[in-house]
């Protein structure tokens, strides 16, 4: 067995510090009442990209799901093996969550190869089965800004990937529903880790605007 990553234990006593043996009521309240999130944020697994770290949130804010490239897949008539959208339906059906952030961000891995490569096109690779998903994107982007830098290229289709993922959030019953009565809204946001600036997606401009 490798060795204990001694940094990550270190951290741990740090937060056990700061959240236990000081008495914090925050983690008391949150065991005795449950957790309230009222935002879902569909997130990149990327590293870089920590929610609850960008956002400043505490334990309780958020309720995150976080896969590769944020991507959320559209509703589909069978039962399978779906995280993201099991977490999604827990988190607006069970949660109740008022908002849904679908939080792209620059220099996405996924979303690079998917631009570099010119679509999937490894068999049987899980990363490109999932990928498929925003090929749209992809092909839309590079139809439209064929004489584009790589770079503008994949910026593109990286905040273009995240309206996909709005646009499949829709085709749930139980999320159209509650949008279409006001209990729920849909945001598009992306984070720009270069200049440290977060956009979101205005839907009258049709464009990313700073927030």
């Amino acid at each position: 067995m490798s060795s204990t990553p001694r940094n990550l234990v270190e951290g741990f006593q740090r937060f056990r510090e700061q959240h236990f043996e000081r008495n914090d009521s925050l983690y008391q309240q949150l065991v005795t009442e449950g957790q309230t999130p009222k935002t879902l944020v569909v997130a990149c697994c990327d590293s870089r990209v920590d929610p609850a770290l960008v956002l400043d949130c505490a334990p309780g804010d958020l309720f995150v799901i976080r896969n590769v490239a944020n991507l959320v897949p559209p509703a589909e008539e069978r039962a399978g093996l779906h995280g993201t959208t099991a977490a999604i339906e827990y988190g607006v059906r069970i949660l109740g969550v008022e908002h849904i952030i679908v939080l792209g961000h620059a220099h996405c891995g996924g979303i690079g190869t998917l631009v570099k490569t010119g679509g999937v096109n490894v068999p049987g690779s899980f990363i490109d089965d999932w990928m498929r998903l925003v090929e749209s994107a992809r092909s839309s982007v590079i139809a439209e800004m064929p004489q584009a830098s790589l770079e503008e290229q994949v910026r593109a289709c990286e905040q273009r990937a995240i309206l996909v993922s709005l646009e499949n959030l829709m085709t749930f019953s139980w999320v159209k529903e509650r949008v279409d009565t006001g209990q729920l809204s849909l945001h598009g946001w992306y984070f720009d880790i270069e200049h440290g600036q977060l956009l979101r997606y205005n839907t009258a401009a049709n464009h990313f605007e700073a927030l």
